[in-house]
């Protein structure tokens, strides 16, 4: 039994990529929806973030949101193709 350690070598290193990546992404994406949350009770002016910089951080959100779905759908594309 051989085993190709330089392809068991670089499909570790893909994998550990494109985990990074999506977590990476994902967190972007909960970031971003935190920020256009409504600030809590009490809080000062300078914790707040207006209305125009909310509504990008929301879109930032989805657009990382759909690109985890994206790559998540490859990847389910290729396991099962």
């Amino acid at each position: 039994m051989n085993i190709d350690w330089a392809a068991l070598g670089s499909v570790f290193g893909v994998s550990l990529v494109a985990t990074v990546a999506l977590v990476g992404l994902f967190t972007l994406g909960i970031v971003g929806l935190s920020k256009s949350a409504a600030p809590a009770e009490g809080a000062t002016a300078a914790t707040t973030t207006g209305t125009g910089s909310a509504a990008v951080a929301r879109a930032g959100a989805y657009v990382c949101f759909a690109l985890c779905l994206g790559a998540v759908s490859y990847g389910i594309y290729m396991i099962v193709a």
